[in-house]
């Protein structure tokens, strides 16, 4: 996504040139193919002409996922440069400033601990405090996300067959879901989840569907699973699943303000990690959870992915990232039902568990940060 919305803007920038010549660095140019950045690159470019160079053994200063765009005339010389880093999300940053692209934040409090605060002081719920900055409108975006959500889940539940890109990796949610309607009522529920995660995560690995970045696209069946999971089968109301939404964003916004949500960045525990902590808030407010407990639990959902690496097969995002979203949802519940049961009380905030995320994730070698240089993609 971050690749496909920098040639967009760069190309329009300069509808004269002749061809656009992009040159991927890093993790970015050792895992394109199988994210099929090439794809989106060209599509973003066109109808100009994309020229694509690979380096993956190069790094650009400011990230492992670093960009140069140039415009070429009819002569081939250069007529303007863009260095630019995806950074997660579809999130980019470019060399010439210094945080993400994104307007500017709305949100005053940058820190979970400032906002538990707030909500102890105000008397009011962590989605109040997201609609209290972004305004009533925020809920009409989050009614569109949720859609999208529930598309995901039910299309990826209605079809079966061979996911591309060549580990001819079967689509297992439809099996999933008829095979957990015959389970005892004890494991139905684990069933499910695992059905409606893996649904959207095949549908991303398929290319074939719109999916939302929760916080990227490889992590983004577990907050959906989580919550038509609780819509489906808890029966909470559209009302209830956009304020756990909300929630959720917010938890996701800290994270990636305050630590990472990219996997070339932290590894596996800045996508998979924080989607468990979003769904493990989401789940926990949905169930009448207080805002330390809501808290309690996306920092039990991020802590115990803790040093979990990016190692996809192939480049691709399908093994191990399809099940990692599976079990991840399952996480997300396990801390929604452990925070339930406590008082909120804890040692270990969770922007604390942020801060050692990035941490942890800067010390792991470069072959466990999506370069599939490393771990399973070079076992397998």
């Amino acid at each position: 996504m971050g690749p496909l919305r920098a040639a967009r803007e760069f190309s329009t920038r300069h509808a004269e040139a002749s061809k656009i010549r992009v040159t991927l660095f890093g993790s970015l140019a050792a895992t394109g193919k199988g994210h099929m950045t090439d794809k989106a690159i060209e599509k973003g470019c066109a109808p100009l002409h994309a020229e694509i160079l690979w380096k993956p053994e190069s790094l650009l200063p400011l990230h492992p996922n670093g960009m140069l765009f140039e415009s070429l005339d009819r002569q081939g010389r250069v007529t303007d440069t863009w260095e630019v880093y995806s950074i997660g999300g579809g999130f980019l940053k470019s060399a010439s400033c210094a945080g993400d692209m994104e307007k500017v934040s709305v949100y005053p409090l940058t820190t979970m601990d400032a906002i538990l605060v707030w909500c102890k002081d105000q008397g009011k719920a962590l989605w109040e405090y997201v609609v209290d900055c972004e305004g009533e409108e925020i809920l009409g975006h989050l009614s569109e996300v949720w859609s999208v959500m529930r598309q995901a889940v039910e299309r990826g539940l209605d079809v079966e067959g061979v996911l591309p890109g060549g580990l001819c990796l079967q689509r297992k949610a439809a099996n999933y879901l008829q095979r957990a309607k015959g389970l005892r009522a004890g494991l139905q529920s684990r069933g499910y989840l695992f059905a409606y995660a893996l649904a959207v995560a095949e549908e991303n690995a398929a290319s074939s569907g719109l999916v939302v970045t929760a916080p990227t696209c490889g992590a983004a069946g577990v907050l959906p699973a989580v919550l038509y999971y609780c819509h489906k089968h808890h029966d909470f109301s559209e009302k209830r699943i956009l304020y756990a939404l909300a929630t959720a964003g917010l938890f996701g916004l800290v994270a990636k303000e305050n630590g990472s949500i990219s996997g070339a960045e932290v590894g596996c525990q800045g996508e998979i990690g924080v989607a468990c902590a979003m769904a493990a808030a989401a789940a926990t407010q949905l169930f009448g959870g207080s805002p330390a407990q809501v808290e309690y639990a996306a920092e039990m959902g991020l802590e115990h992915h803790l040093g979990l690496t990016c190692d996809p097969v192939n480049g691709l995002v399908q093994i191990p990232c399809v099940e990692r979203n599976a079990f991840a949802a399952a996480r997300a519940m396990d801390a929604n039902l452990y925070a339930s049961l406590s008082d909120g009380v804890h040692r270990v905030s969770f922007d604390k568990v942020v801060k050692t995320m990035l941490a942890t994730g800067r010390d792991l070698p470069s072959l466990y940060r999506e370069t599939s240089a490393g771990g399973l993609a070079k076992t397998f």
